[in-house]
């Protein structure tokens, strides 16, 4: 087993990621992607690398586990928000708050430059197979299983100088946030939502008309996109032999959705353990250096949803009103004293959401949220019969009821 290649499940960030760190470690990694290139979930639409949960940079911290940033990135220090009655409010920051970076096949895109990384460090790629069991244990980062929130937007040309734009309000993404972000000629627009999924194209076509009215920007000629993600208060973190890592372990901000940053550093740590023979090391690196973010985003991510369009004017409020943004929202996922008491009513709510019929996919229904479910349902999954060691307690299965809908 000390010199067997370790087989990896899936090639996105968290799997190439662990693969990287496998290879840094003089073992073999077998990596299988069972679309047929790396990055084929998306359609080149920017996303944001967050870079305000540690007091470090994130591609510093990349960069430290051995993740070069040979992709094309552009980081932010201004934002302009718009709360839910439509008033702007500007936030800046002395340090990039994010990098915007994209995601999809095309050069340039950060899964391109991990793929190219991991095939220069002698990762045996393979496209256009997937995986059902891994039966002498492995690395599972096969990506998001269960819908918890979906995005769905255009991305376009523009002749606009750079700038990010968020709005939050229920009008345009339910319990979430519509945003307009333009680089270098680039631009994607979107509406990210964690409720009424059924419902994306009105939503969305909603958003188009905000960010005309307000920005004076109209998608031409555009392309549509639409994903998913799955984000849990109680992590998979390893079942039996297999580590889990990324999206397929729930590690994303329950709160605003980003993920980027869990996927790559949660991939390093499951293959560095898996490399040394010291499986439960996973569990505790991920607990120090995750477990305090993901909890208090369960908790505020609870909290934004009850307190509804109050709660949402006064974040926006107080994030573009703080002297340093950066540090602001750091605080915000350091957890309060008081987050351990609300923790069991946040699970317990989230349980109780996916298990409800509004959450279920319909027959015939052409919307990204039924399509991202038969989709992830569908996928034959990865044979988890050996006994688990959990961290908290495993994410909650998909329903019966999403089964027998799909």
């Amino acid at each position: 087993m000390n010199n067997s290649p370790i087989e990896i499940a899936g090639g996105g960030l968290s799997g190439l990621s662990a693969a990287l760190a496998v290879a840094r470690r003089g073992r073999a990694a077998h990596v299988f992607e069972r679309r047929r290139e790396v990055g084929a979930r998306f359609h080149g639409d920017f996303q944001g690398l967050e870079n305000w949960s540690t007091e470090g940079d994130v591609l510093e911290e990349l960069e430290s586990l051995g993740i070069a940033p040979t992709f094309s990135y552009a980081p932010f220090r201004e934002c302009v928000f718009f709360d839910p009655d439509g008033r702007e409010h500007v936030c800046r920051s002395s340090k990039p708050l994010w990098y915007l970076v994209r995601r999809g096949t095309d050069a340039g895109t950060l899964d391109q430059a991990l793929k190219a990384q991991a095939l220069a460090a002698g990762v045996d790629l393979r496209c256009g197979e997937a995986v059902e069991h891994l039966p002498h244990g492995g690395i599972v980062a096969h990506g998001p299983r269960h819908v918890d929130a979906i995005a769905v937007g255009y991305v376009f040309a523009t002749d606009r100088s750079d700038a990010a734009f968020g709005a939050v309000s229920d009008d345009l993404a339910p319990g979430g946030y519509a945003y307009l972000l333009i680089c270098r000629g680039r631009a994607t627009l979107a509406t990210c939502m964690f409720d009424d999924f059924h419902h994306d194209k009105q939503y969305l076509a909603r958003t188009v008309q905000f960010f005309e009215r307000k920005v004076g920007v109209t998608p031409r000629d555009a392309r549509a996109f639409g994903g998913f993600g799955n984000m849990s208060a109680e992590p998979t973190l390893r079942r039996g032999n297999m580590l889990v890592a990324g999206e397929a372990a729930g590690l994303q901000d329950a709160l605003f959705g980003f993920g980027m940053r869990y996927a790559l550093v949660s991939g390093h740590l499951a293959g560095d353990a898996f490399a040394t023979n010291d499986l439960g090391r996973y569990t505790q690196d991920c607990r120090q250096r995750f477990g305090r973010a993901i909890r208090a985003s369960a908790v505020n991510r609870y909290l934004y949803r009850l307190a509804g369009r109050h709660r949402y004017r006064t974040l926006v409020e107080r994030v573009a009103g703080a002297a340093d943004p950066r540090a602001w929202l750091r605080g915000y996922y350091s957890g309060r004293w008081w987050m351990p008491f609300v923790l069991p009513l946040a699970r317990a709510d989230a349980q109780r959401r996916r298990a409800s019929p509004v959450h279920e996919c319909r027959d015939g229904c052409d919307c990204t949220y039924c399509r991202c479910l038969r989709d992830a349902v569908g996928q034959q999954p990865l044979d988890t019969t050996a006994t688990v060691d959990r961290n908290v307690s495993d994410a909650a299965p998909v329903s019966a009821a999403h089964r027998k809908a799909c």
